[in-house]
């Protein structure tokens, strides 16, 4: 029975993405493991593994297709015993439409005798359908002796595969049931359109009074989709408020300075990573503000993961630095190198930009002084950075010129209080005042 090839979820706020291009043509034949595509989703461009074997009968998305939804077929595989005529009457999406018959319906068959002849027929379910089932598994339920026909699937649509058939020796024998029905396909759920409620587009700023023919309307991408709905979700849900304060960074750059000089070839600290290892040493002294709500508790995270705001063409990801409160600075450099260049060149794995405990917004490079952030949740704080600038201070009564950078700490009032998000501000404001102690 011909398998159908899906457009892969990789990530849990994927709906949809761009299939890049095919690695594989229509006829070639592909083992499990083997590459089939390039798939753009929402933040990086990933590469599709087959999960059965077969040969590439048809492929349904053209390289390039944009929008392609989650679970949508995208390409049909048939088995090695198979050969294009079992494409005959079937249509993408599960359903299989009988070819007309010349014959009319006959009355039930009698079941057939056991003998060579019975033994050669296609295995079928009770129900008279065939079983879905790779070769290879067909293989190892003959070779087991395991009525294939007994059997659920979980491979794709309902599919039985190597795994099933091995959880089949491992089980306790039962006697055979004759009245058993076969395996129901697996339901593969719907999606739902990501969207801002902007409705109509053209129609919508119309409603607003700006005239059509004035604006070159740009069609959202997977990216800015995600963005616009997860800021949403959080700037309508989480009851936040900023928190601001004033470090001093003379000591931070004398020290960045040192470090620099006697650092090996090939590492340069940035203040970026000073500010990372200092958050996350503040988040281990106040362990109470690294945490997370959800409707079930508030979660207190063991580890302080740090994710960093990058720029990217058409939007931004967060790369994580995780355990970054285990971690020195010439390998918190050395790892946000690595992960910012390929969150530019989009490829990153989910896992190195999904989760964390606590983020980092610096704009200070682009001369911003102060702003404030929106939480990407799970987190329950956020650090805006602005930029350090000499500042006239007053110190010990007498009027002076210092490097001054201005923070804001923005929180969730679910799990950080006002003294809390204080308590932290002073810790981070130490560490940076006194860089030493990030040494300790």
């Amino acid at each position: 029975m011909p398998i159908e090839i899906l457009m892969p979820a990789l990530s849990p706020t994927m709906e949809e993405g761009t299939l890049s291009k095919w690695l594989v043509n229509e006829g070639d034949t592909v083992s499990s493991g083997d590459l089939l595509a390039e798939i753009e989703t929402d933040k990086a461009t990933m590469e599709v593994e087959a999960v059965e074997e077969g040969v590439i009968a048809k492929i349904l998305v053209a390289g390039g297709s944009e929008g392609v939804k989650v679970n949508a077929p995208i390409a049909i595989l048939l088995e090695d015993d198979e050969d294009a005529s079992a494409l005959d009457g079937y249509t993408p999406g599960g359903a299989k439409i009988p070819a007309p018959s010349a014959a009319p319906a006959a009355a039930p068959a009698p079941a057939p005798q056991a003998g060579p002849q019975a033994a050669a027929a296609p295995q079928v379910a009770p129900s008279g359908e065939r079983i879905k089932a790779s070769p290879l598994a067909k293989r190892l339920a003959k070779d087991a002796g395991i009525d294939i026909s007994t059997l659920a699937g979980s491979g794709p649509n309902g599919r039985i595969i190597k795994v099933d058939i091995d959880a089949a020796k491992a089980a306790p024998q039962a006697a055979p049931q004759a009245t058993q029905a076969p395996a129901a396909a697996p339901v593969v759920p719907t999606t739902t359109e990501v969207g801002m409620p902007l409705g109509g587009g053209a129609d919508y700023f119309t409603r607003l009074g700006i005239t059509a023919g004035t604006y070159d309307l740009e069609p959202l991408d997977g990216m800015r989709r995600v963005i616009a709905k997860r800021l949403s979700d959080s700037n309508n849900n989480v009851p936040d408020f900023p928190l601001t304060i004033d470090c001093g960074l003379d000591e931070l750059l004398k020290m960045r300075k040192e470090l620099n000089a006697k650092a090996p070839e090939g590492i340069k600290i940035s203040v970026n990573d000073m500010l990372i290892r200092a958050s996350a040493l503040a988040l281990k002294q106040v362990p109470a503000a690294n945490a997370s709500f959800s409707p079930d508790g508030i979660a207190r995270h063991h580890h302080a993961d740090v994710a960093v705001a990058v720029a990217i063409e058409g939007g931004l990801i967060t790369p994580i630095v995780r355990h970054a409160e285990n971690k020195g600075l010439s390998v918190i450099s050395a790892e946000m190198k690595d992960l910012a260049s390929r969150a530019r060149d989009r490829k990153l794995k989910p896992q190195e930009y999904q989760g964390g405990t606590f983020s980092i917004s610096n704009l200070g490079m682009m001369g911003i002084r102060e702003f404030g952030s929106i939480i990407n949740e799970p987190h329950g704080m956020i650090l805006s950075v602005g930029a350090g600038a000499q500042r006239p201070v007053v110190k010990d009564g007498a009027l002076a010129i210092a490097t001054v950078m201005t923070v804001t700490l923005t929180c969730d009032h679910r799990v950080v209080d006002g003294a809390l998000g204080a308590e932290w501000l002073q810790v981070f404001k130490r560490y940076i005042e006194e860089p030493i102690t990030m040494m300790l």
